[in-house]
């Protein structure tokens, strides 16, 4: 019986995992994995529109640039993930509505311990595709502020596509708690960050602002819609930003790309702009929309 949110068609995936497609129960990884030992592992989210993985390069480039960070012994080459991909899609008969969770691990471990010369067997290729629509509906979202401070590039790198999201997931829960959406995170000076699996964007006065990437993701959907943005001479800037520069914002949106463009209503209590979806937010959510219906890797079956 399917758990509540899941597609029924989820209940019959076949799982890439190392080389070879398991069913989904079957589909798992030795207790000596480095993910299970110590969240050891990078990994990315990939969206199917109409026969397409959108932006499939730059995630992959990410990836690379991630393993590379953590320093991976072995990384795939980008050919060889692409044919798993499409290999997975295709025995799932997957062209279109699709999210792909694409993960690598350091690999097996010969014995538990946290040191990476204990792992012989190379790296750890998954692949979760799944009938999933974008996560948040248009109709907007509301956050609270987490008391979890968002990861500085003094204890370790946002720009390392890492699995350890422990601070995420505190700040999740405290959303949770509070009866709302998601949980905005702010770094160490108490400046906005992102919420905990998003970036984000304001708007005031019809200019575009977002939080500097040093504390957050620079998450490649953020990067999507600054240039769109600046393609309808929208001005977009990177600061620094207050709590109280949210709480007075014309318009809020959310980025990332398992819910694409999400409007959001409302902020520890405070509605945003009028409560409801703004102008500027629809704008570029259409832009995007109309980016994704003709951009990606073309998907071989």
């Amino acid at each position: 019986m399917a758990s509540e949110g899941m597609d029924p068609r989820n209940q019959n995936l076949l799982i890439y995992v190392a080389d070879r497609l398991l069913p989904r129960e079957d589909a798992k990884v030795s207790v000596f994995d480095s993910s299970v030992q110590a969240g050891d592992s990078v990994w990315e989210g990939l969206r199917v529109y109409d026969g397409r993985i959108f932006k499939l390069d730059e995630h992959l480039e990410r990836l690379e640039q991630s393993a590379k960070a953590l320093a991976f012994a072995e990384i795939p080459d980008r050919d060889s993930i692409k044919a798993a991909l499409f290999e997975t899609l295709k025995a799932n008969r997957m062209r279109d509505g699709v999210h792909i969770r694409l993960k690598l691990t350091r690999g097996e471990k010969i014995t538990s311990n946290m040191d990476p010369r204990v792992n012989r067997s190379g790296p750890c290729l998954i692949i979760i595709p799944e009938w999933k629509p974008p996560r948040f509906t248009a109709s907007g979202i509301r956050l609270i502020t987490s008391a979890t401070r968002r990861n500085t590039p003094q204890c370790l790198d946002s720009k390392i596509h890492h699995g350890n999201l422990l601070n995420n997931i505190l700040a999740k829960i405290e959303a949770i708690a509070a009866g709302v959406d998601e949980a905005l995170m702010l770094d160490i000076h108490g400046f906005v960050s992102e919420t905990n699996s998003t970036n984000v964007f304001l708007v005031q006065r019809e200019e575009l602002l977002t939080p500097h990437a040093d504390a957050c993701l620079p998450g490649i959907t953020r990067r999507v819609v600054m240039e769109i943005a600046r393609s309808q001479g929208i001005p977009v800037v990177e600061r620094n930003i207050s709590l109280g520069e949210v709480y007075a914002s014309d318009e809020m949106f959310a980025t990332g790309t398992v819910g694409e463009l999400t409007p959001i209503l409302e902020v520890d209590g405070r509605v945003i702009g009028n409560g409801q979806p703004g102008p500027l937010t629809q704008k570029l959510r259409a832009g995007y929309a109309e980016l994704t219906a003709r951009e990606g890797d073309l998907i071989p079956f």
